[in-house]
């Protein structure tokens, strides 16, 4: 059995987790997902939720945050701790894969009584904040990483068996969106893109009052990070709210894959993403030192253009498609984490 260990707090890691979970089960392996967020009591999950209605309003909030907040772990009641170890006993578990650096002190003591293959997957190209708070946890654990700072690509997770849609056939749309937790400069700079004629997906958060300039999409209400294992699917606003059996479902991933660039902060999944559909990527203001080093190594392998950069050249779309090129050259590169996980250690 593998546990996949993931965050639904950091969509940009709990979702890399869920694709991750899917492949291995396609490839035939026992797989279960636990999310952090599960196991808290819920004033702390209220808590959580009203800090994300707060960053959604200002972006400073969230970067304040981050040197701020405390570790989820101390909510953790003894018998939560001791539900949670148990479980993995139960289910058999020989390899946990750790999407956050928070599940790696409920790991210690865990593997110091029964020594585990563990695996902690980075998908920022520099330590992010919650494994900063964990350096001192679980020494054995393997680290990988999807991208580092260096301009190296060592792993991957591959998300789709499809190749990417060539240029040609995009449809010239660009996606916006403000990250798993949707925040940031986002509206405003797809108001201004929609301006400039451009046409647009937009992910936000809830569905808004009628818009004519965008063609709005947003989470499926029935769907959350901290119940279901399932990938996050959209619906789109424009189709009756009443009807919602009656609504297309897609996933994020389904637009990117179309798209000309995904405009949007610098976060793991929006670079695994990124990199899975050679779609190029325009730069809004990151959320953090770790997506600020993952927008400047997108630039440096010539994967992405600041937002600033773009509109200074009148959002020209021929600057996108030598992106699109240089991204189709680098996905052959990294290592497959699949065939890390699956492979027996020698």
């Amino acid at each position: 059995m593998i546990a996949v260990l993931t965050s639904g707090v950091a969509l940009g890691a709990h979702v890399p987790g869920l694709r991750l979970a899917q492949r291995l089960r396609e490839h035939g392996a026992d797989v279960m997902v636990d999310v952090l967020e599960r196991w808290l009591p819920g004033d702390r999950l209220a808590a959580v939720v009203e800090s994300r209605r707060c960053f959604q309003r200002d972006l400073r909030f969230a970067v304040a945050a981050q040197g701020l907040a405390t570790d989820p772990v101390d909510d953790f009641t003894p018998q939560a701790v001791g539900a949670l170890e148990k479980h993995w006993e139960e289910q058999g578990v020989e390899t946990f894969v750790v999407f956050s650096g928070f599940w790696l002190r409920l790991l210690d003591s865990y593997l110091g009584r029964r020594p585990t293959r563990t695996v902690a997957c980075h998908v920022d190209a520099v330590v992010s904040p919650s494994y900063r708070r964990a350096g001192r946890y679980a020494p054995e654990t393997e680290h990988v990483w999807l991208a580092r700072e260096d301009g190296t690509l060592p792993w991957t997770i591959p998300v789709d068996t499809r190749p990417p849609i060539p240029w040609s056939a995009r449809e010239g749309r660009l996606l916006v969106h403000g990250g798993g937790w949707a925040i940031g400069s986002y509206r405003d700079r797809a108001r201004e893109l929609a301006g400039a004629g451009l046409p647009l997906d937009l992910i936000v958060p809830e569905a808004p009052a009628a818009v004519d300039w965008a063609r709005c999409f947003t989470l499926d209400p029935d769907w959350h990070p901290w119940h279901d294992d399932g990938l996050p699917p959209l619906l789109n606003v424009a189709e009756d709210p009443a009807d919602p059996e009656g609504q297309g479902r897609q996933l994020p991933y389904e637009l990117a894959r179309s798209a000309s660039a995904i405009v949007s902060k610098p976060g793991g999944g929006t670079l695994l993403d990124s990199l899975s559909t050679a779609t190029p990527l325009i730069l809004l203001e990151p959320a953090g030192s770790h997506e600020a080093a993952n927008g400047r190594l997108w630039q440096q392998l010539g994967f992405a253009l600041s937002y600033d950069d773009w509109r200074a050249c009148g959002f020209a779309p021929e600057r996108l498609e030598p992106l699109h090129r240089a991204l189709l050259g680098a996905a052959a590169r990294p290592r497959n984490l699949l065939d890390g996980l699956l492979t027996p250690r020698t």
